[in-house]
């Protein structure tokens, strides 16, 4: 008689996946200042595109990071994503280093952190925080491009507050409505 095998327990890992996401294409209503500009319908199409992208693809969401501004917050509502949210001000507008800031306060308990936000910020910090190691085909494309719902990922290999020194490793790049 043969002793049943349990499956193998997990391996712990001190990884963590790190997803900057640019805003849906938002609307230009006449006489609306700019942080409070809506998604145009075809920012709500791709942002519901990402979060299925992101469901499909990446592990789950459990910490967001989102700017003010109203088109970030439709962007991460149409994702249908499920996460805790802490809005942050200070993403919207903000250089690579501001966003960056915002990243290192996360709780060393989150795994997977999501940040909404807009260019030129989240696409300056998707390059700087690129290391040698990252997804070369996913590198070309984020240097070329990061347009409206523009994702890049990475993996991140400490803590969110030594981010600013190690960097991570770019994993992958994705457009809503491209092909993966």
């Amino acid at each position: 008689m043969t002793t049943p095998v349990s499956p193998p327990e997990p391996v712990p890992t001190t990884g963590r996946t790190l997803i900057l996401l640019r805003h849906g294409k938002s609307g230009y209503p006449d006489g609306v200042e700019d942080h409070d500009r809506p998604l145009a319908e075809r920012g709500k199409n791709q942002a519901a595109e990402v979060g299925r992208w992101i469901r499909l693809y990446q592990p789950p969401v459990e910490q967001v990071i989102c700017s003010t501004a109203l088109r970030t917050r439709q962007t991460l509502q149409a994702t249908g994503l499920s996460a805790p949210v802490r809005f942050a001000a200070q993403i919207y507008d903000a250089t690579a280093a501001e966003v960056l800031e915002q990243i290192a306060g996360t709780d060393a308990a989150v795994r997977t952190l999501l940040v909404v936000g807009h260019a030129p910020g989240l696409p300056t910090l998707s390059s700087v925080l690129a290391t040698p190691e990252s997804n070369f085909e996913a590198l070309s494309d984020l240097q070329s491009r990061f347009p409206t719902c523009a994702l890049s990922v990475f993996a991140v290999p400490g803590d969110w507050a030594e981010l600013a020194g190690s960097g991570a490793a770019l994993t992958a790049f994705h457009i809503a409505g491209a092909r993966s």
